[in-house]
C-alpha cells in the first residue's frame, strides 16, 4: 500500500534527514517507525503526506507516485494523527470529526451518520458530539483525534507519536483500543514512537532507523527481538530484548506440556503408575465435551487407597485457564501466581489443550527464533 524509493530529504543546511529509505508497507499492516531522536522518523512519516517535500525519490501509494500530486488532495485521502491531537478548540467533537468530510463535500445526513458511526468505533457515547476539545481528557481527545483522521475512511493513516503526552494508565488502554479498532478497519497503517515496547506491542513491523535517517533493520517484532542485524540495533531494543519477545510470541498448543489424560474412573494406582516421570507430576480429567474437570498429583495422592477411583480425589486446576491466544508475557504472568507452578491452556471455547509450564515458555521462544 505505501512504498518509500530511495527518499531522502536534505536541507539547504546541508544537514541530511532522511537518506535514500526504500520501505515497503503492505495493506492493512501497522508500520512503526522507532529509533533516537533525530533519526528522521517524523520527517519521514511527513514526507508521506507531503507536508514536508522529499528531496530526492519516490512515494508510492496504493501504486499511484503521490510525488507529483496535489498534496492538498492527497491529504484528504490520509488519515493524520499527532502527539498533542490538534483539535479546533473552537469546534465541536461533531464538527472536527465532521471536518474531512465537508471538505470532500459529504451531504448533511451522510456527515452526521459518520460522525455517529466515528464516535461509537472509538468508544464514545453520543453525548460527547457536542462538547467541546477543553472539556474532555487527554485520553478522549486522543480518541476524537483519531476518528477526525478516520472521517473519510481513508486507506491510509499516519500517526505520529499519538500516545506520548499521555499518562502510563491511559496509554495503555488507548493502546489495547487501537488494536481493536484497527482489527475492525483494517488500515494500513504509519507509526511513529521513541518507544521500543509501544513498537512492539503495536506494530506488525518495526522500521529502526539510525540516525541520518538510515535503515538499521525492517522486520516483524520476533525478529528484530531475536535477531537484531546488527549491535546498534540490539543496543537499541535492550538488553531485555528476550522478555520483550513475550510481548509479541503466542502461547503455542504444540509447545504445551502435555500431562496424562485419565477418566474418572481411573483408579490411583493407575494414576500414580501413568504420573511416574512426567513433568509437571499431574493427570488430568477432561468431562465429555473436553473441558478440564481437575487434576491428580503424585504429592496428593499417595495417602489415598491404590483402588478408588480418581473421580473421588481430584483437585481444583488453577484458575483462570490461559487461553490458546494469549500472549506469553500475559501467560508468564499467570503462571508466576500459580502456586502449582503451570497452568491450564484452553482455546476459545474452553477446550482443554495442555498445561503452561515454565520450561514450555523457554521453549516457545526459541522456537520462535
Amino acid at each position: 500500500m505505501i512504498r518509500l524509493d530511495g527518499v531522502t530529504k536534505q536541507y539547504e543546511s546541508g544537514a541530511v534527514a532522511v537518506d535514500h529509505l526504500t520501505l515497503d508497507v503492505p495493506e492493512g499492516e501497522i508500520c512503526v517507525l522507532v529509533g533516537p531522536s533525530g533519526c528522521g522518523k517524523t520527517t519521514t512519516l511527513r514526507m508521506v503526506n507531503r507536508l514536508i517535500e522529499p528531496t530526492s525519490g519516490r512515494i508510492f501509494i496504493d501504486g499511484d507516485d503521490v510525488t507529483h500530486v496535489d498534496p492538498v488532495q492527497l491529504r484528504r485521502r490520509i488519515g493524520y494523527v499527532i502527539q498533542h491531537v490538534g483539535l479546533f478548540p473552537h469546534q465541536t467533537v461533531g464538527d472536527n470529526i465532521a471536518t474531512v468530510p465537508k471538505l470532500l463535500g459529504w451531504d448533511r445526513g451522510r456527515v452526521s451518520a459518520r460522525v455517529a458511526e466515528l464516535l461509537d468505533l472509538v468508544g464514545l457515547d453520543a453525548q460527547y458530539r457536542d462538547r467541546y476539545p477543553h472539556q474532555l481528557s487527554g485520553g478522549q481527545r486522543q480518541r476524537v483525534g483519531v476518528a477526525r483522521a478516520l472521517g473519510a475512511d481513508p486507506p491510509v493513516l499516519l500517526m505520529d507519536e499519538p500516545f506520548g503526552a499521555i499518562d502510563p494508565i491511559t496509554r495503555d488502554r488507548l493502546q489495547q483500543e487501537f488494536l481493536r479498532l484497527q482489527g475492525e478497519v483494517n488500515k494500513t497503517v504509519v507509526f511513529v514512537t521513541h518507544d521500543v515496547e509501544e513498537a512492539v506491542k503495536l506494530g506488525d513491523r518495526i522500521a529502526i532507523l539510525a540516525q541520518g535517517g538510515h535503515l538499521a533493520q525492517y522486520d516483524t517484532p520476533a525478529q528484530v527481538l531475536g535477531h537484531p542485524a546488527s549491535d546498534f540495533v540490539a543496543d537499541f531494543v535492550g538488553s531485555d530484548r528476550g522478555l520483550k519477545r513475550l510481548e509479541v510470541t503466542a502461547v503455542s498448543a504444540e509447545g504445551l506440556a502435555v500431562p496424562p489424560v485419565l477418566a474418572a474412573t481411573a483408579s490411583v494406582g493407575e494414576a500414580r503408575a501413568r504420573i511416574d516421570g512426567t513433568r509437571p507430576a499431574i493427570a488430568v480429567v477432561i468431562d465429555d465435551a473436553g473441558r478440564l474437570s481437575g487434576f491428580i498429583g503424585t504429592s496428593g495422592s499417595n495417602g489415598y487407597p491404590t483402588t478408588d477411583p480418581v473421580g473421588d480425589h481430584l483437585e481444583v486446576a488453577p484458575d483462570p485457564a490461559v487461553a490458546g491466544d494469549t500472549t506469553l508475557k500475559d501467560a508468564l504472568s499467570s503462571l508466576l501466581l500459580a502456586d502449582a507452578g503451570w497452568v491450564p491452556v484452553t482455546d476459545d471455547t474452553g477446550r482443554y489443550l495442555g498445561v503452561l509450564t515454565p520450561d514450555a515458555v523457554h521453549q516457545a521462544t526459541r522456537q520462535s527464533l
